[in-house]
């Protein structure tokens, strides 16, 4: 068993000292989660990698989950990334009364989606449709595209063959063009 997942499993049965020491062993690889999340948006200057992690680790610190394994932890880090930044970009349209929404390009996930770029908030509405039905679909969408995970890395989290995550992955990303170009 990992330190990480030592450090969980104690932060899980209520060692609040355990996600102080979780913070320093996992930042690296949480900077690097974050700084996909940003590249893959417009630029903004309210968002760095750093305040992203921050953001991110106090709403996580915030909830009362059980953490099982790293991949999970990094799982609901990547969530909760995405969550900042779809809040942040409605912030945005809201302020500028009708202003561009925050686009995103699905095609540096594989270049997969028809449209270059397509709108991040409803990106969000439509992975919280798909995960509705289709949940394992829409995980593997947010793992690809938020995560930066591949194909090979998806299917070793959610403990299923390469081939499934890939059939999966195409599913999910014809859905996606469908949903997202009407």
């Amino acid at each position: 068993m990992s330190n990480v997942t030592r450090l969980l499993i104690r932060w899980s049965g209520g060692d609040q000292s355990a996600a102080d020491e979780l913070m320093p062993v996992v930042y690296n690889e949480l900077r690097r989660l974050a700084r996909g999340h940003v590249r893959r948006g417009r630029p903004d200057p309210s968002f760095q990698a750093t305040s992203l992690v921050h953001e991110a680790y106090l709403r996580m610190v915030d909830q009362n989950v059980s953490f099982e394994n790293r991949a999970q932890f990094f799982s609901l880090a990547s969530k909760l990334m995405r969550n900042i930044l779809v809040d942040a970009a409605r912030r945005r349209h809201a302020a500028k009364r009708g202003g561009d929404l925050q686009r995103l390009s699905l095609g540096k996930a594989d270049r997969a989606i028809g449209q270059e770029e397509i709108d991040l908030a409803a990106l969000d509405e439509a992975l919280n449709e798909l995960a509705v039905s289709l949940p394992r679909q829409a995980r593997i969408v947010e793992m690809r595209f938020f995560g930066g995970l591949t194909i090979e890395e998806a299917a070793t989290v959610l403990g299923i063959a390469h081939a499934t995550v890939e059939r999966e992955w195409n599913f999910a990303r014809a859905w996606l063009r469908r949903k997202l170009s009407s």
